[in-house]
């Protein structure tokens, strides 16, 4: 037990030496961190940053609505964050008389704020190291299943005696695949109302083409405000709340960027998987990344044509198709990125390095074997890996009627084993949820979608893996027969088998209809054979890549190691910098708004140019938000790693003040989830001067810019 803590120990310090461009838990950053970021140009202390005791960085961000990050820039509780984070609520608010997708939306007083249900942003309060408590009695001879018992039995007795207030909430994550733990306390505000938001031409400049690409002219912002009770805690909506007063708020930096200029970026990045071996590396990139995109492709190809010839169908697809879109091309640039800076070889090199060390070490006895594990257990994930690819990306991400023919299944199941009082609260919010998504549904589009991919699906997948109500019949007869006769394609007459009140005779009446006999016979293949083989595997796989973890780091002590991702709050600290992403290609790494003239398309729904800005444009009329030279600067590039999950995290400079909201990568850069490299990765963001450009000079919300701080620190 000794030296299995030591080992932790070790884990947990070299969170401190990580290279630049890697992911911190903000409560570990140490002198060795503070030393590394003065060197790239930082003029904050650590304290500054993350403080426990004193008001800090850490209390201006939240993670936003569970999936972005997004910062206070006011006192008044003013929340910035990108477009396409805010983007379902700004949907949601859209009709085709008020399309605020198409002509933006600005609040000019309180009273216009729009409410937004089921938003939420989380503060972290506190975060805490768990580790030892947690392993205490976690022993090598035990078994996977008696560590997790353990594990979880240390965890529910943690979580049950923190300290905290009774409006906090509290949650515990695994590091360092298993080794390492930390709690964190939180307050969650449930009241978040939209205040700004650009036009999609603005907000969304590029749309799908420019995705995950540089150059870039994207003002991916919007602005929400957090209401709070009258004593500045955590409340449901109501019209008593008032504007939250935030322990911190960032300061503006009117400034600007210019290359070799230090960048921190903090957030709520989602998933990393750096230590993964080769051959999970290889078989990501050649056998289950191809599923997904191949799904993807033919789905957003029909969706996209019923949205250019329909006004209706393109508001009500806007943001499905956007979210589609944003990772099958992400999937692309990662195959291409992993190709290009040879990281299976790499990682192979690496390995035989790896191997080479443990025995040097006298730990082969211990490790030897972990590579040839992970080739065993790949080698037997493979074709079930794939085939539950397929199987998501058709019925749950793709077509919507075996998506909502999924959630009936499982209100299904929750009759069948928690009885009626679980089923009747799980009803009304199926039936909540479903009045929200059909308001958004087009049969004529899904059944196109449906026949596609079914088509697709058995084209592609094992005899063993097809539904039943499949493999007798074609594709084209199948969706004629679901979409001519199925309650599922309309929202009424769903729900008019949904308020039968009796739960026997809904059910018997929801297993006659042919979209639910589909839908159910996907469901139970993945319910009852695909999904439990996957995770079994998966349990093996994580029991191996837990050792791995470990012996990386007693192999490579002098290396300098970062914990992957996982939805908490981390920091990355890193530089303006521009890149070549080809031979003879360098792209610099600001670029400008006369890039989004040269761009311009006119009716084009991804390049198009309001009159409005264009005309901003040819009189240079950009205030104060102009660079030395006159130009107005738009995106710019950095080194720091980021992954989903720091859309909307702020750019802060050397002294702490927003500089820039970050929302992308570069293509080749995706690949950073499985392999970061500071040659090809970059971040990109959008520069806040282009932000109060399009606040104060385009829209005229006057009143937005009166809230915020600014300041000169170039000019100090």
């Amino acid at each position: 037990m000794k030296n299995y803590i030591r080992i932790i120990a070790l884990l947990i310090t070299t969170i401190s030496f990580a290279q630049s461009g890697r992911m911190y838990i903000p409560s570990e950053l140490t002198q060795e961190n503070a030393d590394e970021m003065r060197t790239l140009g930082m003029e904050m202390t650590i304290d500054d940053v993350y403080s426990q005791q004193d008001g800090s960085i850490k209390d201006a961000i939240v993670h936003f609505n569970g999936g972005c990050t997004a910062e206070v820039i006011s006192k008044q509780g003013l929340l910035l964050t990108n477009h396409h984070c805010g983007y379902g609520a700004i949907q949601a608010h859209s009709t085709v008389e008020h399309d605020y997708l198409k002509d933006g939306f600005w609040a000019k007083s309180r009273d216009q704020e729009l409410e937004n249900p089921d938003m939420t942003v989380t503060f972290i309060k506190r975060i805490e190291n768990i580790t030892d408590v947690v392993l205490n009695g976690v022993t090598a001879t035990l078994n996977e299943k008696e560590k997790h018992k353990i594990i979880n039995a240390n965890l529910k007795k943690i979580t049950a005696q923190v300290k905290k207030e009774n409006w906090q909430d509290v949650f515990t994550k695994s590091f360092f695949d298993g080794n390492a733990y930390y709690l964190f306390i939180t307050e969650t505000f449930k009241d978040i109302r939209l205040v700004g938001a650009p036009p999609s031409s603005i907000g969304k400049f590029g749309a799908d083409t420019d995705n995950w690409m540089f150059p870039r002219h994207s003002g991916d912002f919007s602005l929400f405000r957090i209401y709070a009770d009258k004593d500045n805690k955590p409340a449901s909506y109501s019209a008593d709340n008032v504007p939250y007063k935030p322990i911190h708020a960032l300061p503006v930096s009117l400034d600007g960027v210019t290359e070799n200029d230090f960048t921190l970026v903090y957030g709520f990045p989602g998933r990393t998987h750096e230590y993964l071996p080769a051959v999970a590396v290889d078989q990501t990139v050649h056998k289950v990344n191809p599923a997904g995109i191949l799904v993807r492709e033919k789905a957003l190809a029909i969706v996209d044509n019923y949205m250019r010839k329909d006004p209706k169908i393109k508001i009500q697809y806007a943001s499905k198709f956007a979210s589609i879109a944003n990772y099958w091309k992400k999937w692309i640039g990662e195959n291409q990125g992993i190709e290009k800076s040879n990281a299976i070889a790499k990682k192979k090199a690496f390995e035989q390095e790896f191997t080479k060390r443990i025995k040097t070490k006298g730990l082969s006895n211990k490790y030897g074997n972990l590579l040839q594990d992970f080739d065993k257990l790949y080698a037997e994930k493979e074709a079930i890996a794939v085939t539950r690819n397929y199987l998501i990306e058709v019925m749950y991400r793709n077509t919507e009627l075996l998506n909502f023919a999924f959630r009936l299944y499982q209100l299904e199941n929750t009759y069948n084993k928690k009885g009626t009082e679980a089923f009747n609260k799980a009803k009304a919010n199926l039936i909540k949820s479903f009045q929200a998504k059909y308001k958004n549904y087009s049969a004529v589009v899904d059944r196109a979608v449906f026949k596609s991919l079914t088509a697709l699906y058995k084209e592609k997948v094992d005899q063993a893996y097809i539904p039943n109500m499949l493999k007798d019949v074609n594709a084209a007869k199948l969706t004629k027969k679901v979409y001519s006769k199925s309650a599922l394609t309309n929202a009424a007459s769903l729900l008019k088998i949904l308020n039968i009140e009796d739960p026997k005779t809904l059910l018997k009446k929801l297993n006659k209809d042919k979209g639910y006999q589909i839908g159910k016979s996907f469901a139970t293949l993945f319910y009852d054979t695909v999904n439990p083989k996957y995770q079994a595997i998966n349990q093996k796989i994580a029991a191996v890549q837990r050792q791995y973890t470990k012996a990386i780091m007693l192999a490579f002590p002098e290396r300098q190691f970062a914990p992957d991702a996982n939805s908490t709050l981390r920091v990355t600290y890193g530089q303006v910098k521009g890149y070549e992403p080809k031979d003879a290609v360098y792209y610099k790494p600001v670029s400008h708004l006369g890039g989004v003239i040269q761009k311009y398309i006119p009716g084009d729904y991804e390049f198009d140019v309001s009159p409005r800005l264009q005309q901003l444009y040819k009189t240079k009329d950009f205030g104060s938000y102009a660079s030395k030279d006159g130009k107005l600067a738009v995106n710019f590039l950095g080194t720091n790693h980021t992954t989903g999950g720091n859309s909307g995290s702020p750019v802060l400079d050397a002294h702490g003040n927003l500089i820039g909201l970050n929302f992308d990568r570069v293509w080749e850069g995706t690949m950073s989830d499985m392999n970061y490299d500071p040659k090809i990765c970059r971040n990109i963001m959008v520069d806040v001067r282009y932000i109060l450009f399009i606040i104060d000079k385009y829209a005229g919300a006057t009143n937005i810019i009166k809230e915020l701080d600014f300041v000169h620190p170039k000019q100090q």
